[in-house]
């Protein structure tokens, strides 16, 4: 059994379903297929949900519509007009939404984000387990968040290994039907609350079932030919890495690289299941193999990363005492309660800084540190990592710009620069 995971840019027109559709009907082994939401669905949705919570309910509804639209034009040029069925389905989903949405909202952001966000992927999967069936290609939907279960930490909940793995199994038997279409990012608590498991989740949720269901192998397809040694939309000219290891992999996702989810390395590393990085237009070329074999000399090549939008703060304790345990700990557990991930930190004696995410609880943090240090700080920064790298591909990067702050270590430099 293969699991597959389609990502929104695949899906995210007619067309896009239709070449989904071409790559289903041609490939013969058990499948199981994991679909996030259409294009920017997920981004409306995110904007809809902060509108709900802040009660701009005529924003709200002018959201839902230009979704539901949006929607419904992939689904006239899928469907035929006799196939009343597939689209009263979908009808289903929009109503309960807006049902959602005529509600008072809760005091818990994250909880009213979960249950707004995760339509993306129930609308996405039902649609294309609908056209496959119109297509004649049998196929069973699965509703994940029966047995995908996990905490209640609304927003980026963690999954409950232990019930998961006793409920999967029962879901995706391979009895009736070789193809399975279920939603990525998703889940539910104990109480069938909906969850999800943090934005871009969806390889998460392919890595979390091939782990439990031992997979041959997992599958995430893109918008690019496999990993790239940089973002091709910031560096035309990034070359694709035809091999990496597990490692490296990790690597990579923590440092930022948005090709691959930070988490979906650690459940197929477990079961040394190989994943391939491939184009979704390009569904047989080679793309990049993901596995436990050590990183081919061609990958060994400089690797660019790239995250926009950073903060960098810098505290000193008002006593101008040194910064030890004692310190650091607190600064750490504000840093968790605004769930605020740290990108880079860096210490001397008596002062410590991190480079993080531009967020919204960003200046609830400052204010928070500020009750007990003395804090600064400079925004509208960029993080540049280089793995792999040489004086050549670290001057390319700093080369008359202002670093801030620059970290090296044996395989990894990091430089926080001002933007241009």
């Amino acid at each position: 059994m293969d699991v597959f995971k389609f990502g929104g840019a695949s899906v995210n027109s007619a067309e896009g379903v239709q070449n989904f559709f071409k790559i289903v009907q041609s490939y013969k082994n058990e499948s199981l297929i994991v679909v996030s939401a259409m294009g920017k669905t997920t981004n409306a949705l995110e904007q809809i949900a902060d509108n709900f919570f802040h009660k701009k309910n005529d924003l709200v509804q002018k959201q839902f519509e230009e979704v539901k639209a949006y929607h419904f034009d992939i689904i006239k040029a899928l469907f035929s007009k006799e196939n009343t069925l597939s689209v009263a389905k979908i009808d289903v989903l929009f109503n309960d939404l807006n049902a959602y949405l005529q509600k008072p909202a809760s005091l818990n952001y994250e909880f009213e984000y979960d249950q707004i966000v995760a339509y993306g992927e129930l609308l996405s999967t039902t649609i294309i387990s609908e056209y496959l069936r119109q297509k004649g290609v049998k196929n069973q939907w699965v509703d994940i968040r029966r047995y995908l279960k996990t905490n209640d930490t609304f927003g980026e909940a963690k999954v409950d290994w232990e019930l998961s793995r006793q409920l999967i199994p029962t879901a995706f038997t391979f009895q009736d039907t070789f193809i399975y279409i279920t939603q990525g990012f998703i889940g539910g608590t104990s109480s069938n609350l909906t969850t999800t498991l943090g934005r871009e989740g969806s390889d998460y949720t392919a890595a979390i079932l091939a782990n439990i269901l031992d997979a041959r192998e997992v599958s995430i397809l893109k918008d690019v030919p496999g990993v790239m040694n940089a973002d091709p939309k910031w560096l035309p000219d990034a070359k694709q890495l035809k091999r990496i290891s597990y490692q490296e992999a990790i690597e990579l996702a923590f440092f930022g690289a948005k090709v691959i989810h930070p988490k979906t390395i650690q459940p197929i590393r477990e079961k040394n299941i190989p994943m391939h990085v491939r184009s979704f237009i390009n569904f047989f070329d080679q793309g990049t193999l993901v596995s436990e074999a050590s990183i081919e000399k061609s990958a060994k090549i400089p690797i660019f990363i790239q995250k926009k939008d950073q903060r960098l703060i810098s505290i000193r304790p008002k006593d101008y005492s040194f910064v030890i345990e004692e310190n650091l700990g607190p600064i750490f557990s504000m840093i968790a309660k605004h769930r605020l991930k740290v990108n880079l930190t860096q210490n001397s004696a008596i002062s410590f800084s991190l480079c993080v995410d531009n967020s919204k609880n960003i200046d609830k943090l400052i204010e928070s540190l500020k009750e007990n240090y003395e804090v600064r700080y400079n925004d509208n920064l960029e993080l540049i990592t280089i793995r792999h790298y040489d004086s050549d591909s670290i001057n390319q990067m700093t080369e008359g710009r202002n670093i801030l702050l620059e970290q090296k270590s044996r395989d990894t430099a990091q430089y926080v620069l001002e933007c241009n």
